[in-house]
């Protein structure tokens, strides 16, 4: 298995303490800065940098860093949040837990402070309807820390924002793709030093039209069942 560690960014300052640590652990780091209004701060350090001239949505920057990553030789890569919440110190337990064409999603331990209500109900949310797609129960179907095979490149994926991760989880489901959970460690900062772009109303409106789309295919069209 070879793999690296993608880091989509917009207008994130953490963005170099974020790439220091992962370096730290010897990793392979590609940073997708998603049009951010200023230069990503990775100067000097060892990182291949993708840029968009745009902001495109996280799905697009996740996207482009896994075409780089085929192009690079990995079959395999790691997508981390640039907001300081994913610990450099859990990527090895989705790295234990890693089979071929499997993916695998962090389970974020929620049993802490800080965590908002909303996030508490979103990620409830999310895996009812999921589970719903894939027949699969799975602990936390909006966590962004996730290891991927390059292969989720063949999906017919359409979505492009946040959404985009719930479609690669059932479309690859629906080909008879393995996915997985592990408990890990996550850090949620105070809100005042809070970094997020989910936008509470669109993102919202994407991912549940998103959710009814989905659930048409696979009980009306009996996609995942009839074909892929």
């Amino acid at each position: 298995m070879s793999f690296c560690i993608i880091i989509p960014v917009y207008n994130s300052p953490y963005i170099r303490e974020v790439v220091e640590d992962v370096l730290s652990y010897g990793y392979k780091i590609i940073v997708i800065d998603d049009g951010s209004e200023k230069a990503v701060d990775v100067d000097g350090l060892d990182v291949e940098l993708v840029t968009h001239t745009s902001n495109m949505g996280k799905g697009e920057a996740i996207l482009s860093g896994a075409k780089k990553a085929k192009e690079l030789g990995f079959d395999s890569f790691i997508s981390m949040d640039a907001d300081k919440q994913h610990l450099s110190s859990q990527i090895t337990k989705l790295i234990d837990a890693y089979e071929n064409e499997t993916i695998i999603i962090g389970n974020r331990n929620f049993e802490q402070e800080n965590i908002p209500n909303s996030s508490k109900f979103g990620r409830k949310f999310s895996n009812f309807w999921v589970m719903l797609e894939t027949l699969k129960p799975l602990g936390d179907t909006q966590s962004g820390f996730r290891m991927y095979p390059v292969s989720i490149l063949e999906l017919p994926l359409v979505n492009r924002r946040f959404d985009l991760e719930v479609e690669i989880l059932v479309h690859h489901s629906y080909r008879g793709g393995n996915i997985k959970d592990v408990e890990v460690e996550c850090y949620y900062p105070p809100h005042d030093e809070r970094v997020s772009h989910f936008d509470k109303l669109w993102d919202n409106v994407h991912i549940t039209l998103l959710h009814i789309k989905l659930l048409m295919q696979r009980y009306l069209l009996f996609r995942g069942w009839l074909w892929k």
